[in-house]
């Protein structure tokens, strides 16, 4: 998404600044550049990164993880996709503490919303992710907290 709105905001800056007429002998056209420069850079320091896991013969099934993370707080979405099930798409929310995140994953899956806790670990190149394992007891899956962090997402430009 930066990356379209980067060159449509620059486009609008530098069609603003050759259309009107100037009132002072000041470039506005630099200022405006340096503008999107910041709001560019603004993005960057609030954290988002996107990872993505596929898997399947064909690599075929998809998880994306868009996440944003400002100070220890941490937000974003989550997309699981496989091929030929239904998929879980929903929103992120929790706290990271060092290299460990710990979030609700709140998604919808066949018209029904349900929540998972996830926990990865992010020491800041890339994502691994604990498995779910099945609760006999509930009947709900839930993160396996005697696992290790199996599950690895490869880093990709957020879009």
């Amino acid at each position: 998404m930066k990356y379209i709105l980067a060159p449509a905001l620059i486009c609008a800056a530098l069609l603003s600044a050759c259309s009107g007429s100037k009132s002072s002998g000041e470039d506005t056209t630099a200022a405006d550049t340096l503008a999107v420069v910041d709001t560019l850079k603004a993005d960057t320091a609030a954290g988002q990164i996107c990872f993505l896991r596929t898997e399947g013969n064909a690599n075929q099934d998809s998880t994306k993880v868009h996440l944003v993370i400002k100070d220890n707080k941490v937000t974003g979405q989550m997309q699981w996709l496989p091929a030929e099930k239904d998929s879980r798409k929903g929103e992120l929310h929790g706290t990271q503490e060092g290299n460990t995140i710990k979030a609700v994953w709140i998604f919808m899956q066949e018209g029904m919303t349900d929540t998972l806790a996830v926990e990865f670990d992010f020491p800041g190149d890339k994502l691994s992710q604990k498995p779910f394992k099945y609760n006999d007891k509930t009947g709900r899956e839930q993160t396996d907290d005697k696992a290790g962090y199996t599950i690895v997402y490869n880093k990709v430009d957020c879009k």
